[in-house]
């Protein structure tokens, strides 16, 4: 491993040979310069990891020296040590981004301090975040051969996040592996935990808020509380919340984190339709046909969320004063934003912004989104640039000038799918990667949820002998048919529809305006 090179500038350099010393005792390499001349001249030629910089020097002065510094490196940090303790030189030095100020005299482990604080910060960081995930992860294994509950599945899903996120910071590949062998396993046990249950919450008080009961449980209650925001950001993961949430921090104080589940298919045209109308897609397709569309059917599958929220709101007993809008192109968003003070009027304002949906199937499109998104954490990345430049967070700002109460969520989440998995079906099978419906389906059983008979969970039949399959963990499904073009066309890009902790269990957000 190389020493750290430390460039020590002071104009009374030989009175602090026991510091360099000391320094050189811990297995740091200490160059010195006497002037602010000196040292320039000598980072023209030798790389240094931190310079000691004292401000009161004959000739260029200990600022001067570190402007000059900052023009030649901008990375490399410099720790102001001066005998004043003038306000006036303390805001220049910090307005200059010096790394750390002392005060003389120091003493050697001040100097020891300042190093491990700005060069082995990182490592430290990261030594520790290591032997916590070490500790967490014999934790998060015992949990996983344990859980057996909804919030169970839920508190576990969002500790995997919090590593995810954790190790990223620090870039351990290793660790980040071991990681995803947790996640994939996670997604193994909760696919079982959802052929299991899923078709009882459905019945009687026992299983958790859903798609269709969402508005009802957790929407209506917040109305009564004054005006209020919500909005539904198509295909959104809690990670990517998470990517965004201090953003919508400046302007919003959370009130209420919750999470519900997605019904299945964790597609738009099932799961958003479900959140407005409040019912399930069985009892969306009985009672309001001419809305209803099957999968095979003509025409959007989402063109009457509003009709459909009007009548839950009549069904509900709800008076309000509310609007609807669908954001799909950035010129709507922007037009929305330009005239969003007319919304100050109502009870509820709901927003359905498509922008994440969008994005997650353009990267099945585009080359150029293939490269920006070509993982998880990439795809934060960019759901988080989209945010911070997109009309919908002008629309939060006026929201919170206009005192309104805000809701984030979702209809569904998505997953990175990696591996394919074989299903041939009649030419009136449903297209969707994660999921398919149709007749006399051939799968692998191992790799998927079946219904067999799909009222049992309240989807709609395409003909009498029509079966539902959801794949699990990151599987997609394939035809047979040029089997290896569609594999590589479609292997690591990001769809839903099917069974994982990604795509059914995603989060609700209540927020006060600060």
């Amino acid at each position: 491993m190389n020493k750290i090179t430390i460039l020590w500038v002071d104009d009374e350099i030989d009175l602090l040979k026991p510091h360099i010393l000391f320094l050189e005792g811990k297995n740091y390499e200490v160059i010195t310069s006497k002037s602010g001349q000196e040292a320039l001249e000598e980072l023209a030629h030798t790389r240094v990891d931190i310079v000691f910089l004292d401000e009161n020097m004959p000739g260029i002065s200990g600022l001067e020296t570190l402007n000059e510094i900052k023009i030649m490196d901008s990375s490399i940090p410099v720790v102001m040590i001066t005998k004043s303790e003038e306000e006036l030189i303390m805001e220049e030095a910090i307005g200059s981004k010096i790394a750390d100020y002392l005060i003389k005299p120091v003493n050697p482990n001040q100097i020891l301090l300042s190093l491990k604080k700005n060069l082995d910060h990182s490592r430290l960081v990261s030594e520790r975040t290591t032997a916590n995930y070490q500790q967490e992860f014999r934790k998060i294994a015992m949990d996983l051969s344990n859980v057996n509950s909804i919030d169970g599945w839920v508190e576990l899903y969002k500790k995997l996040i919090y590593w995810e996120l954790r190790l990223e910071e620090i870039e351990d590949n290793g660790m980040f592996e071991i990681l995803e062998s947790q996640k994939i396993e996670a997604n193994n046990q909760f696919g079982k935990f959802v052929d299991k249950n899923y078709a009882d919450w459905f019945i009687g008080n026992d299983g958790p808020v859903m798609s269709h009961t969402l508005f009802k449980e957790w929407v209506k209650p917040e109305l009564a509380e004054g005006p209020t925001l919500l909005v539904v950001i198509d295909n959104l993961r809690y990670d990517q919340w998470y990517a965004f949430e201090d953003i919508v921090g400046s302007f919003y104080k959370k009130n209420k984190e919750k999470s519900y589940f997605s019904i299945l298919p964790t597609a738009t045209q099932y799961a958003r339709n479900a959140i407005f109308s409040g019912l399930t897609p069985l009892d969306m397709q009985k009672k309001y046909p001419e809305w209803w569309k099957n999968d095979t059917d003509e025409g959007g599958k989402n063109l009457f969320e509003d009709k459909f929220l009007e009548t839950q709101i009549k069904r509900l007993g709800l008076t309000l004063k509310w609007e609807y809008h669908k954001i799909s192109s950035i010129k709507q968003g922007k037009q929305l934003s330009q005239n969003f003070r007319s919304q100050k009027d109502n009870d509820l304002t709901v927003i359905v912004y498509n922008f994440v949906d969008m994005l997650s199937h353009s990267k099945t499109e585009m080359d150029v989104i293939k490269e920006l998104a070509s993982n998880d954490k990439s795809y934060r990345s960019l759901t988080q640039s989209w945010f911070k430049n997109s009309p919908l967070l002008e629309i939060i700002q006026q929201a919170q000038g206009i005192g309104m109460k805000l809701i984030i969520t979702t209809d569904h989440g998505t997953i990175n799918v990696k591996q394919p998995s074989k299903v041939v079906g009649d030419k009136e099978t449903s297209l969707n990667l994660r999921y398919k419906t149709g007749r006399s389906l051939t799968y692998e059983e191992k790799d998927v949820l079946v219904a067999k008979d799909p009222k049992k969970i309240y989807l709609p039949s395409i003909n009498v002998s029509s079966s539902y399959i959801f794949a699990k963990n990151d599987l997609f499904f394939a035809y047979p048919n040029n089997y290896n073009h569609y594999v590589s066309y479609y292997r690591n890009t990001y769809q839903h529809g099917g069974v994982s902790l990604e795509e059914m269990i995603i989060p609700f957000i209540v927020l006060n305006p600060r």
